[in-house]
Formats: structure tokens, C-alpha cells, sequence
């Protein structure tokens, strides 16, 4: 394959109107001029020289001797001069040119760069609009790259990306563009027969199969892969009259909305572009803005769900589920923010400050009633995560025992000696916790018992059909049976119906939840409610006792990562 300067000549050509003199015209003309004057001033001078030497008689004129004499010093010094000036140009056209290769390429891969880029892709599709055909952009993301980079060091990811241009260059036709523009992410064009995009297709399925091939380097096994966005310049969204340079930025813009849009799929894929990816990606833009702007301004408020012991019918408690109550799109559930929140590094403030609110709302319920809180996976990242909980309550005045924070059984698998000592020290202050999702993820038995948990609880997706799918009421049995043998009490979630409830109180004794006894609601109408019951705190003649908490650290926490919604 071609190397990349040469892919579209523009690190080899020299910009438009640039001289550039190969030789010194003015020492060569001196050479010249002395060597004419030394031909007429020799052929006087030399005869008489040797007529005189060999056979005597009059000397040859001194002074035109002197002159042949000097004029052979000048020749010597012109020439050797000449040679130093047409050296030293050399080396300055080989430093140029090596300048100019730097500047257009990437020094790590040997791949074009975002500058040089543009101008190869409008090249490439001038060329191809002459031939009749179309250009397919390839912009390609490396996935778990940055865990690598981490892991191994940043030469072993330097390596990763070396290798990573040797397998595209081993794939892609010889005519194709390949150029880093930065990171992990490279960009690549080539020319196709516009009524065979499968051709195009079936590249890009051998590119996302060998990028995933293993990568051993220095007796490390570096595993990564990546996600594909292709965009064609003869798309509808682009007129035919389209100038090529612009065509060139609407290809790499296309491209990256696909290339983002595939990562959201699901990565290690590849998706076309689809004018609709635009429209999503404004959307995620505009709510990324108003999570920003909406924390401050109080727009995220908690709502709560009720919680029934389910061999009494007694209200027991209510678990805090998140909504938005956004000026631009109304009400929106928290399967839609809080991943968001979640990848652009707002969890932690945000739940922080609906755990916050429900403290506040939670005083004035009747002191039997506890208050249930979903903690992200990000979260207990962060090594002050207890001591951020404890000064809420401190804050509040809320009694610890009255709290019960519930983890996600992903939770387990990231960290478990930091989560352990979290737990430790959330138990240690008398604050509950609960296994949430229970099901869903691997947790093993020696995890349970090795995590101080108060309580288990069942996902949904097995409770809501426990009544019709005889696995679901296998699975909840089990789970059943493994709460009694470990003396851990069970809430089941997703009740919905008087069938689903009355197959659960065969089983034993629960803790429940669902829409069975209402949907979520704010606040004030929670508080109503409680107060029709006579179920509101007895006016406090004195603050609730405080809690010692250690000093908080602003610390931020650690960089979050996407993680599965939270439930509505």
C-alpha cells in the first residue's frame, strides 16, 4: 500500500508559488566567468611559459602571470564554494521536506492528520465524482482503549495504535485515505461503486473482526475493539452540487453521528447514517445542558413509591425514585436522565441533591416509616461516599436507621474491596443496606455472606411474571429459599397485580412494592396522604440527635462510566 504521505500527494508537493533554487546561480556564474577568463588569459600566457622554460628567451608578462595565477585561486575558491552552497541547500530541501511530512502526517502511525485530512478527502471525492463513483467515510472509534492505555501504560497504547493502522492498511484498498485525527479515533475514505454499498458493508465487518483479534504485545495480551460510523457522499442529505470541500466536512460530521451512534448500540458494530441520528444527538446535547442547568435551579425532585409488609397490608416505608420536572419537555422518567447524568459525570451531584430533598420530606413521616435511596455504581467509586452520606444526615437531622440504601448487584464486580468497606462504614452508622436487582447480575453466595446485607431484594422482571412464566416463579422461589437459609428478609418489586401477589404469599413472607398500591407520587401528595392517615411525625419539641462524622474531603469522585438506567 501507498504510504500515507503519498496517498494524496499533499505532504510530498510544495505549496502553490513556492521557489525552490536546487543551486547557487551567482557562485556558478563566477565559476564560469573565471574559467572563460582563465582559457584567454592561459592561452597567451602558458606558451610563453614553456617556450621560456625549455628553450629560454623573454619571460612571459608578469603581470598577465599574476592574473592566470589568480584566476586559478578563484576557480578553486568558486568551485569549492559552489559544492558547500549546493550541499547545505540539500540538506535545507530534506529538512523541509521532513517538516512538511511532520506537519501533514501523524508521527505515531505514519497516517495522515486532522490538517492534512480535508483536503485528501475533497481530492478523493473530486476524483471520484470524474469516475462516476461515490466515497464511503469511515470514522472508527477504538473501544476499552483508554482501560488499556491505563492498565499496560502509554507505550503499550501507543503500540495498540501502531497496530491498530497496520490492520487497517492490511484491509483497505490501496487507494483508500487512512488518517489519525486524534486519540483513538482514525478516519478513512475510499472510492466504491455507488450500487454496491455492500462492498463497503463487508469491509467494515472485516475491519471490527480483526480490530477485536487480540493484540499481544511484550507478553501482554491487549484486548480491544471498535465501533464504525460510515457515511457516502452520495447520500440525499448531500446535493449533487455540492462543492467537494464541503462535501468533505459533511462526510466526517455524517460519520461521527454514526460512529456515536453505534457506541450507544452496543459498541464493537457499525451503523450508516440516518438523518434521524442528528436529531438524537441534539436531543442528548440539549439534555446534557439541562442536567447542568437543572440541579441548581432544583428541577430534579424526588418522588416516592410505597412499600407494604405484605402479611399485614401495613405501610412500612417508600422508596425515592428520581424525576425531572424540565421547563423545555415535562415530566421525564429517570431510564432517560440518569444515564446521561451518569456519562457526563453529574450523578453524584444530582442524586446527592435528591437525597437531600427526601431526607427533608422523610423527617415528617411517622418515625416507623423508613426511606429507601438507589445509589449509582459511580458512587461507591468515590472513597468519601459514607462520609458524604453521613454529613446529609448530620444536615438534615434524619435518624441513620431510618435510611436504607440499596446497591445494584453490578456493583460487586468493580471493586468489592472498596464497596466492603464502604458498606462497613455505612453499617457502622446504623444506616441499612439492600441488595437491589437481586438476579439480574452474578452475585455468588460468598458474596452475601461476606457483605454485611440487611436485605434482599427480587427484581422486577421475575416478580411481574411470577403469575404466567413458571421460570420467573422458579427463580423466585429460589431466591426465596436463599433469603430464609441466609436470615436475610426479601422485598419483591413490580407488584402489579392481586394474581402476582397471591403467588408471592405462598412463598413466605415479604416486603413489597409495585403499582398494585399506587404509582409513584410527589412529596405533597405523599404527605397528604399520610396525614389522612395519621401516619405524620409529632411536632419535634427538640432536633433529632446528630451524628459525628468524620471531615468530608472535596475530593471529587472518580470519572463515571455509563451504567444501566434506573427504574421508573
Amino acid at each position: 500500500m501507498t504510504s500515507p504521505a503519498d496517498t494524496n500527494g499533499t505532504a510530498a508537493r510544495a505549496p502553490a508559488g513556492t521557489h525552490r533554487a536546487e543551486r547557487d546561480i551567482v557562485a556558478l556564474g563566477i565559476i564560469v566567468a573565471a574559467l572563460i577568463l582563465f582559457v584567454s588569459s592561459g592561452a597567451t600566457v602558458l606558451p610563453r611559459t614553456l617556450h621560456h622554460l625549455l628553450f629560454g628567451g623573454v619571460p612571459a608578462d608578469a603581470v598577465l602571470s599574476n592574473a592566470l595565477l589568480l584566476n586559478i585561486a578563484l576557480i578553486i575558491f568558486g568551485w569549492r564554494r559552489y559544492a558547500e552552497l549546493t550541499a547545505e541547500v540539500r540538506e535545507r530541501r530534506k529538512a523541509e521536506d521532513a517538516a512538511r511530512q511532520l506537519a501533514y502526517t501523524d508521527p505515531l502511525t505514519g497516517c495522515l492528520n486532522r490538517r492534512s485530512l480535508d483536503g485528501a478527502i475533497t481530492a478523493l471525492v473530486e476524483e471520484a465524482r470524474s469516475q462516476d463513483k461515490a466515497v464511503a467515510l469511515l470514522v472508527l472509534d477504538l473501544d476499552k482503549f483508554k482501560r488499556a492505555n491505563d492498565l499496560h501504560g502509554h507505550q503499550m497504547g501507543d503500540a495498540v495504535l501502531v497496530e491498530t493502522a497496520s490492520r487497517l492498511r492490511a484491509i483497505l484498498p490501496e487507494e483508500a485515505i487512512i488518517a489519525r485525527i486524534g486519540g483513538d479515533e482514525f478516519t478513512c475514505a475510499l472510492p466504491f461503486e455507488a450500487a454496491h454499498p455492500e462492498t463497503v458493508e463487508l469491509m467494515a465487518e472485516q475491519l471490527l473482526v480483526t480490530l477485536s483479534e487480540p493484540i499481544s504485545l511484550a507478553g501482554h495480551a491487549v484486548e480491544v475493539s471498535g465501533s464504525l460510523g460510515l457515511a457516502r457522499s452520495d447520500t440525499p442529505d448531500i446535493a449533487p452540487q455540492t462543492p467537494s470541500p464541503q462535501v468533505a466536512s459533511q462526510l466526517q460530521h455524517f460519520a461521527d453521528l454514526a460512529m456515536y451512534y453505534a457506541k450507544s448500540c452496543g459498541r464493537g458494530r457499525y451503523a450508516w447514517f440516518e438523518p434521524t441520528m442528528e436529531k438524537e444527538l441534539r436531543f442528548r446535547a440539549e439534555l446534557e445542558t439541562g442536567i447542568r442547568e437543572g440541579i441548581p435551579r432544583g428541577e430534579f425532585v424526588p418522588y416516592y413509591e410505597k412499600q407494604i409488609d405484605l402479611d399485614t397490608g401495613r405501610l412500612t416505608g417508600f422508596e425515592m425514585l428520581a424525576r425531572w420536572h424540565s421547563p423545555r419537555y415535562g415530566l421525564i422518567a429517570p431510564d432517560v436522565f440518569i444515564p446521561v447524568a451518569e456519562e457526563i459525570g453529574l450523578i453524584a451531584p444530582l442524586s446527592e441533591c435528591l437525597i437531600r430533598q427526601a431526607l427533608i420530606d422523610a423527617r415528617e413521616w411517622d418515625p416507623s416509616l423508613t426511606l429507601s435511596v438507589n445509589i449509582s455504581p459511580m458512587q461507591l467509586r468515590d472513597p468519601w461516599f459514607a462520609q458524604r452520606m453521613l454529613k446529609l444526615l448530620v444536615e438534615t437531622n434524619f435518624p441513620a436507621h431510618r435510611l436504607d440504601i440499596e446497591i445494584t448487584e453490578t456493583c460487586l464486580h468493580e471493586n468489592l474491596p472498596v464497596v466492603r468497606s464502604l458498606v462497613a462504614s455505612l453499617k457502622n452508622q446504623g444506616i441499612g443496606i439492600s441488595l437491589d436487582d437481586f438476579g439480574t447480575g452474578y452475585s455468588s453466595i460468598a458474596q452475601l455472606r461476606s457483605l454485611p446485607f440487611d436485605r434482599i431484594k427480587i427484581d422486577r422482571s421475575f416478580v411481574s411474571t411470577l403469575d404466567s412464566c413458571q421460570d420467573s416463579a422458579t427463580i423466585v422461589s429460589a431466591i426465596t429459599s436463599l433469603g430464609k437459609g441466609l436470615r436475610l428478609p426479601l422485598t419483591a418489586e413490580g407488584i402489579a397485580s392481586d394474581a402476582v401477589l397471591a403467588e408471592l404469599r405462598k412463598l413466605g413472607s415479604f416486603k413489597g412494592q409495585g403499582y398494585l398500591y399506587g404509582q409513584p407520587q410527589p412529596a405533597s401528595a405523599v404527605r397528604t396522604a399520610l396525614a389522612e392517615q395519621g401516619l405524620l411525625a409529632p411536632a419535634l419539641t427538640q432536633p433529632a440527635p446528630a451524628l459525628v462524622s468524620p471531615p468530608v474531603s472535596s475530593a471529587p469522585s472518580t470519572a463515571p462510566e455509563p451504567d444501566q438506567a434506573r427504574r421508573a
